[in-house]
């Protein structure tokens, strides 16, 4: 329990010095959650990669892809896009704030200026409200309410963990207003110090977090060619639906008892005569794919021959790659068209929409 021992200026100066102990934590949380959102609502408002919807951001990813030609990196994206969508957003926040222009620190700053100058105001509001009040006895009680209240918005400061200090006699409350100003200096200038040696792990809730959810819609993947459904809704009524099908090779399909690789997209299978096998030893016409029973009843797979030629490139040129990660070969009825091995990376990401 806080206790002013001393009478006069000194009670006062003990008295503003136990409250911005109080408040340091506070202010560092709300500057740091502050600072998060305003780092994910400039990165969606200033970076080509976030200010359109997810699906113009996964032709920013495929585009990064393409440009690293890093076999690893596309099997971590077929295999686990959300997670591979989520480290990118991720690794892209931390090149913004932590680059040679350490805008992490600038945004922290700013966010203190901020704070600061409205935890000021609190206390020359409260001061202004309580100073003239002839009908109270607990001055310091009613300041601290004013004051809380007035910092509601801006801080997480209970008053309940002010109790201690409700009591106390403190008669002077215009030079307590002089001392808080004073109290606060220090606060301020340490955290400002701390902010020059500042990185993401600071953060109580990540920018790349906030980021990521305002990409966040269904993840079901197609049960044919693993592409992500493209409603912006997580849960949403009827079918899952995308723009564009892929070559099934690319879920390792093959066709049956042989090493022959499956180039054809699904939007294409749908029309053909071609069956496909599920529980082991049960045929389903592509046709009636929906009588497959789940996943494929919840997928709308309109026919389509058309194939982006991103992924025919990426077939053609990392053909060894796919052959040993699906054990398989592209041969036979597997056999890659001459047309997409003239497709240069170029030529893909031109048409890439």
């Amino acid at each position: 329990c806080f206790q002013i021992s001393c009478q006069g200026a000194t009670s006062i100066t003990t008295f503003a010095v136990f409250l911005c102990d109080k408040i340091a934590p506070a202010l560092r949380q709300a500057i740091y959650n502050k600072t998060a959102l305003a780092i994910a609502q400039d990165m969606k408002g200033k970076s080509p990669d976030f200010s359109g919807n997810r699906s113009s951001l996964e032709v920013c990813i495929l585009r990064y892809l393409a440009e690293e030609e890093n076999f690893e990196k596309f099997k971590e994206y077929l295999r686990y896009p959300r997670e591979f969508l989520e480290r990118y957003i991720e690794t892209c926040v931390e090149k913004y704030c932590l680059d040679k222009n350490r805008r992490l620190e600038k945004f922290l700053d700013y966010s203190l200026n901020q704070h600061y100058e409205s935890i000021q105001l609190a206390v020359f509001a409260s001061t202004n409200i309580v100073k003239d009040r002839k009908d109270r006895n607990d001055k310091i009680s009613l300041w601290l309410d004013e004051f809380c209240r007035a910092l509601g918005e801006v801080l997480n400061l209970p008053r309940r963990d002010l109790k201690s200090l409700e009591h106390q006699e403190v008669t002077d409350i215009e030079f307590l207003n002089n001392a808080m100003t004073e109290a606060l200096v220090p606060i301020r200038d340490h955290l400002r110090e701390g902010f020059a040696t500042a990185d993401m792990s600071s953060f109580e809730r990540q920018p790349h977090t906030i980021l990521a959810e305002q990409f966040a819609g269904c993840w079901a993947h197609c049960p044919f060619c693993g592409a992500v459904c493209t409603n912006t809704m997580m849960d949403h009524d009827g079918d899952h639906q995308v723009f564009f099908h892929r070559p099934q090779v690319l879920t390792g399909y093959k066709w049956h008892k042989t090493d022959n690789l499956v180039i054809d997209i699904c939007s294409s299978s749908v029309t053909s005569d071609c069956s496909f096998r599920i529980d082991g030893d049960r045929w389903i016409p592509y046709k009636k794919y929906r009588e497959a029973g789940l996943p494929y009843s919840t997928w709308n797979i309109l026919p389509d021959t058309s194939m982006q030629a991103y992924w025919q490139w990426f077939v053609s040129h990392f053909r060894t790659d796919i052959e040993k990660w699906y054990n398989g070969k592209f041969h036979g009825k597997g056999e890659i068209p001459a047309s997409w091995q003239i497709i240069t990376k170029q030529q893909a990401l031109e048409k890439l929409q």
